[in-house]
């Protein structure tokens, strides 16, 4: 199979190794000359993911047409808020026949929009052709080849299963669902999330705190996936709970660091200065919020979180904010109350 992985970010570099891996043939695609030229004579990305060789039949190249023709899979792998554009100006050469697979986890602002709805309306192709990948895959540790597992959502089961045979490797096990909704909110919100646990990390606030702020962030990412038609049970699984474990706990995530940072009383520019990376949950939570608003989910951790990024808000003023609300019954409760 012939992939074209548009982005050669950490993500992007990681994934198409993978792809190599299961015997794809991989041109990816890089804004950088310099970022291309690396790849092509060292095989590696010194710029994302120094400590990766990538295979041989990862090839690099800056031109988008080259890297596009023949594709059976065109992988998405860019910054959220930067897909539209990107997308925009390459789209007339994407082939007819490729499935569209985001590697993307966000919601863009403005419209509001999940990632497959851009590249659908974008692409102008169906959304039975758009597929996501997501789920707890923190990229340096795939690098190394650990063992790892991840969910691939598309609404044309052919496809979701063509994209998984595409990504299985000794190392890498992907599951596939029909639920693009559940695994692209579940990918959003669980950045945002780890940005609020972060934040009590940096506070000093010990696994009962964590664990409270990962456990209602999972109901508020459950309930505006249900809203919008997801299955909730997609919230149990790899993209749901599983990328919310790992976001949240893990030093290697940028989200969860710059939560970190935050909370120790760091502003949110000297946060990404530190970083030096693209936070999702920075650039998606006010977006992830409105559509919120949009369809009448409440989203408390989340409305938090947007006062510290984009308000000013300290990082202990808004979980105190966030405790104070006044309490209610677990979502199960409330389920059967209503039956």
């Amino acid at each position: 199979m012939r992939v074209a992985v548009m982005g050669a970010g950490s993500w992007g570099s990681v994934f198409s190794m993978i792809l190599s891996d299961a015997n794809c043939d991989v041109t990816l695609w890089a804004r950088s000359s310099a970022v291309a030229d690396d790849i092509n004579s060292t095989h590696i990305n010194h710029a994302y993911q120094p400590g990766l060789i990538l295979p041989a039949n990862v090839v690099s190249t800056t031109n988008p047409d080259q890297a596009l023709a023949g594709a059976d899979l065109v992988v998405l792998a860019m910054p959220a808020q930067t897909l539209r554009s990107n997308l925009s100006s390459w789209s007339t050469s994407i082939p007819s026949q490729a499935v569209m697979v985001s590697l993307i986890k966000g919601v863009e602002l403005g419209t509001a929009e999940r990632m497959t709805e851009v590249i659908a309306e974008v692409a102008n192709v169906s959304p039975d052709q758009v597929a996501v990948v997501s789920g707890p895959n923190l990229a340096n540790e795939i690098a190394a080849k650990e063992p790892s597992a991840t969910t691939v959502a598309c609404a044309n089961e052919v496809f979701a299963k063509r994209i998984q045979d595409a990504c299985t490797t000794d190392y890498f096990r992907p599951y596939y669902t029909t639920d693009v909704v559940g695994v692209e909110i579940a990918g959003a919100v669980k950045n945002v999330i780890a940005l609020a646990n972060g934040m009590a990390v940096g506070l000093g606030y010990g696994e009962n705190s964590q664990s409270a702020l990962m456990t209602r962030g999972l109901a508020e990412m459950s309930r505006l996936g249900v809203a919008l038609g997801a299955n909730p049970l997609t919230f149990a699984g790899l993209a749901g709970v599983g990328d919310l474990i790992a976001t949240c706990q893990s030093p290697l995530s940028r989200n969860r660091t710059i939560g970190v940072y935050l909370g120790e009383g760091k502003t949110i520019a000297q946060a990404q200065a530190l970083t030096k990376t693209t936070s999702e949950g920075v650039q998606s939570c006010q977006s992830i919020l409105d559509l919120a608003n949009r369809h009448g989910v409440e989203m408390p951790i989340t409305e938090q979180v947007v006062n510290v990024i984009h308000h000013g808000t300290s990082a202990e003023k808004v979980l105190k904010a966030f405790m104070s609300r006044p309490t209610t019954a677990e979502e199960g409760q409330e389920q059967m109350e209503h039956m």
